[in-house]
């Protein structure tokens, strides 16, 4: 009888990750719900990972209904897709309690965002209250923004950010629920599980991106970049770059024949560049971490292509960065024409999220730039402070709504939705 007790829940996950896994909902994580090893436990009393394996609890299988399994099973798979458990590690030495708090308001926003209608997955709930944390007042937040305000809760004497949907219905009180987060098993990973996690998720997620787009009807089969046509500019780059390059070019005045204006070619005219308006050479910094999908890779390329016809720079130094540099490409006179960027670029990544990696790359291959614009969706613990050259950040809200995210280096422009 025990046995088929067992076999009970374990066909009754397996439907469910399957289930979620088929639904064009939730395409995008397939591949990583794939990652890893799915382990039903008698010993877990909930459900966690240590950002490859999942184990769920028996008696929590057998108490959650189908739709409350597969929010869990996604919860628990965007932890692993968001690398929480190596991406934050920082935050959990500061509070372990609130990094994995800020982790969970994080996920579980997100989760209510994809499906709010619960035709699908719905919120595990026990008489009429959530068994998780979830308030609305995190919305549009990363996980170190709503860290830090948990932490100034703590420290001010506050809830520690328990509380509602600011409406007064007092949901996710504590750090308890549905889920735990086994950080001392993920610590046991080396460095060559983590590189190795990172490919397997960089593959998964891309993997997602093309069954999503295929059960959009929009696929075209590109399995490297998946990107559509490119979306219109969203930033008045004219205005944006006027004031930033203006404040790392040569005076105005000056002029010089070292480089033909490129305006007035056309109408057969012959002019010498100002040298205020002719910006030298830039390096554009694209972050294509786990959290950044086609969709917001085909939105930084129609930004950058917008720079290079408003600016034309001398050259453009094309950095794709994850938890490392993981592409550059050069255009313009040392380099591919630069007329050809979207058509012969190579987005490359899926890592983890360190900025710093880039910064260190330009330094290590002696590269100079005049600027640097760094395109992110803000998931960001550690911004640098050494770059060599202004740097402007351009934070988009790809899942959460960044908009609010301001580094805390440089000067910093957002591209909304």
């Amino acid at each position: 009888m025990l046995a088929i007790n067992k076999d009970k829940e374990e066909r009754k996950l397996k439907k469910v990750k399957i289930g979620l896994m088929r639904q064009p909902m939730f395409a995008l994580w397939s591949g990583v719900m794939m990652v890893g090893k799915t382990i039903l436990s008698d010993e877990v009393p909930t459900a966690r990972t240590n950002g490859r394996d999942e184990e769920y609890g028996r008696e929590l299988v057998k108490t959650l209904n189908e739709k409350e399994l597969g929010f869990v099973i996604l919860h628990e798979t965007l932890h692993k897709a968001f690398r929480h458990l190596t991406t934050w590690v920082k935050l959990h030495k500061d509070n372990p309690q609130l990094a994995n708090m800020a982790c969970d308001y994080v996920i579980n926003l997100m989760l209510v965002e994809m499906d709010p209608s619960e035709q699908h997955i719905a919120f595990p709930m026990k008489e009429g209250k959530r068994l998780a944390l979830y308030d609305v007042k995190y919305k549009g937040m990363n996980t170190k923004q709503v860290f830090d305000l948990l932490k100034k809760d703590q420290q001010a004497g506050g809830d520690k950010g328990s509380g509602g949907e600011g409406e007064g219905e007092g949901e996710g009180e504590g750090e308890g629920g549905f889920d735990e987060h086994d950080w001392d098993a993920a610590k046991e990973l080396t460095e060559g599980d983590k590189h190795e996690l990172e490919r397997e998720i960089d593959q998964a997620i891309r993997q997602g991106q093309i069954a999503q787009q295929k059960a959009s009807g929009k696929g075209n089969g590109n399995v490297d970049r998946a990107l559509g046509e490119l979306l219109a500019p969203k930033i008045d780059w004219r205005e944006v770059l006027r004031e930033f390059v203006s404040t790392i070019c040569a005076s105005k005045d000056a002029s010089s024949w070292r480089r033909v204006n490129r305006r007035f070619i056309g109408q057969d005219i012959y002019l010498p560049t100002m040298v205020g308006e002719r910006v030298g050479g830039i390096a554009v910094g694209v972050d294509t971490s786990g959290s950044i999908g086609g969709a917001e890779i085909n939105r930084f390329l129609s930004e950058i292509k917008c720079i290079t016809d408003t600016v034309r720079p001398e050259t453009l130094d094309l950095i794709y960065w994850d938890s490392r540099v993981a592409g550059h490409e050069v255009y313009g006179d040392n380099g591919t024409d630069m007329d050809l960027l979207v058509s012969s670029t190579k987005p490359k990544g899926g890592g983890g999220t360190d900025p710093t990696s880039m910064m260190k790359y330009l330094k290590d291959k002696k590269i100079e730039p005049q600027c640097i614009i760094m395109l992110t969706d803000g998931e960001i613990y550690d911004w640098g402070n050494d770059w060599g050259a202004p740097v402007l950040w351009v934070i988009c809200n790809p899942y959460r709504g960044y908009g609010t995210v301001t580094a805390p280096v440089g000067k910093t422009v957002h591209l909304e939705a």
